[in-house]
């Protein structure tokens, strides 16, 4: 497919009030568990970028009745935790990593078998984490060399129950071992000495699930499920995404005399530390009409322009924000001083090597950069402009790079072209309309 470079610039000071789509993450928990329950489910704020509708698919695929309203409302009627059906073909994945570790989880305790193929990104991404537990449990798993897909699960009844200590943190292994374990008898444990987002314990424990969490004194978290446990429907309303709204709230930090508000942005403390490592660079944020959805924190996010410290990020707070070390790269190139990120190894197995991709754009722009194995150390500006770029710079087929970039495009003296914004369409379908009205252009 031919693509057009899209070209970002300064056009003044950044004012309004916008919504972010729906919280990605949510959304696809929302579809699987509502196609697990018995009965109807109503889901309002879906996201419905190409990741989450993969998950849609591949749910009907499995036997689920899913359906949008003309009001944007999705209803799923469901088949029962142990009641998913043989696809008559391969599930396509997409771009979604998301869709693919944590189905692959569903299905192994089922007696069926999946073909997951996936874009050329996806197809690049390991699997082997998600793979491994699931093998334990008994399901037989093939995978393309090093553990990619295209990959071939066959499930198992009865899988094995397992006690399974997370070796690195990731909220998306751990969810797939819950999702497996729903279908098996006994206690299915996830250990993970590093807390991540919780979403998935969240929404089992709202459905019906048996499902119980423990903290110890050094922060480990023990999650134990018990299996073969009915679901019941629920009326789920999805917040909106806080990987969506670092966008905007970033580009108000940036740009001189801005002043814009972000609407019902979803607060869980397992997903906003950007926010926090913003305010500790002395951005201006405040969280307005703070209120609670579904069982998720939520709060109307006012952000005004402000001059950035640059400061080094505590690795530790890396789980709570990795999807947003992007966005935050371009607001520490704009920062005064230097900001230094490490225990971010993690950035390098995501749609694309996100710290080699941020690096060798945040070059391309102009900015001071160093990569090291591990995370990217920055010299900011202290506030001035960039030179930017009109030659395209890479986005290598990563949505939130080609954000991030398009935002630095905002306050970059010949503003940032980007070489291909099409993958925005699987997380943020809005973002350019929403980033130009912003602008008032």
């Amino acid at each position: 497919m031919t693509t057009t470079p899209t070209h970002f610039a300064p056009s003044g000071s950044l004012h309004g009030a916008v919504t972010v789509p729906g919280d990605k993450s949510i959304s696809h928990r929302s579809l699987m568990l509502s196609a697990l329950a018995i009965g109807r489910s109503r889901i309002e704020g879906l996201l419905e970028g190409e990741d989450v509708l993969a998950t849609a698919a591949a749910m009907r695929a499995m036997g689920a009745d899913i359906l949008r309203g003309e009001d944007g409302i999705w209803t799923v009627h469901g088949v029962g935790v142990c009641g998913l059906m043989q696809p008559a073909g391969a599930l396509d994945m997409g771009n979604s990593g998301t869709s693919t570790r944590l189905l692959m989880g569903l299905v192994s305790s089922h007696a069926i078998s999946c073909t997951f193929t996936g874009d050329a990104s996806l197809s690049h991404r390991p699997m082997g984490r998600v793979i491994d537990p699931l093998r334990l449990m008994g399901a037989d798993i093939t995978a393309s060399p090093g553990g990619t897909l295209p990959a071939m699960v066959r499930g198992i009844v009865p899988a094995v129950p397992i006690e399974y200590r997370l070796p690195v943190a990731s909220a998306q292994v751990k969810s797939a071992v819950l999702l497996a374990g729903l279908n098996i008898a006994g206690i299915t444990r996830v250990i993970e000495p590093v807390p991540t987002r919780d979403h998935s314990e969240r929404m089992l424990k709202g459905f019906g699930a048996d499902i119980s969490v423990e903290s110890e004194a050094d922060g480990t978290r023990i999650i134990s499920i018990t299996g073969e446990v009915g679901l019941q429907p629920q009326d789920i309303v999805v917040p909106g995404d806080p990987s969506s709204a670092a966008f905007p709230v970033v580009a108000a930090l940036i740009v001189p005399g801005s002043d814009v508000i972000v609407r019902g942005v979803g607060l869980n403390p397992t997903r906003a530390g950007l926010f926090q490592v913003l305010q500790d660079m002395g951005g201006d944020i405040r969280f307005e009409n703070e209120r609670e959805v579904g069982g998720e924190p939520v709060a109307d996010l006012h952000v005004r322009h402000s001059v950035l410290t640059g400061i080094t990020v505590p690795p530790e707070i890396a789980p709570s924000m990795i999807d947003e070390f992007p966005i935050l790269f371009i607001a520490a190139a704009f920062a005064k001083g230097r900001t230094h990120t490490s225990g971010l190894e993690e950035l390098r197995v995501k749609e694309s090597d996100r710290l080699a991709v941020m690096a060798a754009g945040l070059a391309a722009i102009g900015a001071q950069v160093e990569e090291a194995e591990d995370g990217l150390i920055i010299q900011g500006t202290g506030g001035e402009t960039l030179p930017g770029s009109n030659q395209p710079v890479a986005s290598a087929l990563d949505h939130r790079i080609a954000m991030s970039f398009a935002v630095a495009g905002l306050h970059c003296r010949e503003g940032v072209l980007i070489d291909d914004m099409h993958p925005v369409q699987t997380s943020f379908p809005q973002f350019e309309p929403m980033l130009r009205g912003l602008a008032g252009a």
